[in-house]
């Protein structure tokens, strides 16, 4: 491997995995601290109330995986395009700590996918206040490609985490609205869902989850630029 191709890797890793890793870290610590709020110190208790990346990992679905995908698109394999694929280690709720178990579980599931829904949003102001403030083109640009690449991947793992199955949030979410039978037949079967959709998205899936992103991102580009523009135009 020449030095060029290991600088290729690091840039690529510092550019895609570190963010990747940063906002996992926020997903698994917004479930904590939902469970928290709703009467649940389980997670404070076992050390996973925090955004140390190392107490939510998972060897596999934090590193190995997601590192593989996303050097796959080094040096013209899979097309040039890599991709990110990962989990954490689930965060530990009691629900018997929840006085309204139904309820709770739903917000505590919920606010995985809303935290990257906020930090998305955070990077698509920081998106426009860069192009509207930083004059170097260079520099605008770089840090630029940093704000995209940040809103993609929580977008995704906001739209993947939603998908209704276990052992995702999603599952969690509409657990809320389905009858206690099928959600009983879900949960058993959450470990044959998950290698499902494992190889589901490895064998390249994850197109599928490429329009509600996209919509979901233009909306949110929409709404956040009709606020801040005219405010920069004013400045």
């Amino acid at each position: 491997m020449n030095n060029i191709n290991m600088i290729e890797i690091l840039a690529k890793l510092g550019v895609q995995f570190v963010p990747f890793l940063f906002a996992l870290c926020i997903h698994e610590w917004a479930h904590g601290y939902m469970a928290k709020r709703r009467g649940d110190n389980t997670a404070e208790m076992m050390g996973r109330l925090t955004l140390n990346p190392f107490a939510h990992a998972d060897p596999i679905g934090t590193f190995v995986l997601p590192i593989i995908g996303i050097l796959a698109g080094i040096g013209g394999v899979n097309g040039g395009q890599g991709f990110i694929f990962g989990w954490a280690k689930p965060v530990p709720v009691n629900s018997r700590n929840l006085q309204h178990p139904r309820e709770d579980m739903f917000w505590i599931a919920l606010a995985g996918p809303l935290s990257n829904l906020i930090l998305a949003a955070v990077a698509i102001t920081m998106y426009i206040l860069i192009g509207a403030f930083v004059t170097s083109a260079d520099l605008a640009n770089s840090m630029q490609t940093m704000a995209a690449n940040f809103v993609m991947i929580n977008m995704l793992l906001c739209v993947f985490n939603l998908i209704p199955l276990h052992p995702l949030d999603g599952g969690k979410v509409i657990a809320r609205f389905l009858p206690i039978r099928w959600n009983y037949f879900l949960e058993q079967h959450q470990n044959q869902l998950q290698m499902g959709l494992i190889i589901f998205f490895i064998a390249g899936g994850f197109r599928f989850l490429g329009v509600p992103i996209a919509w979901l991102t233009e909306q949110m580009v929409r709404v956040i630029s009709s606020i801040l523009l005219p405010l920069i135009q004013h400045t």
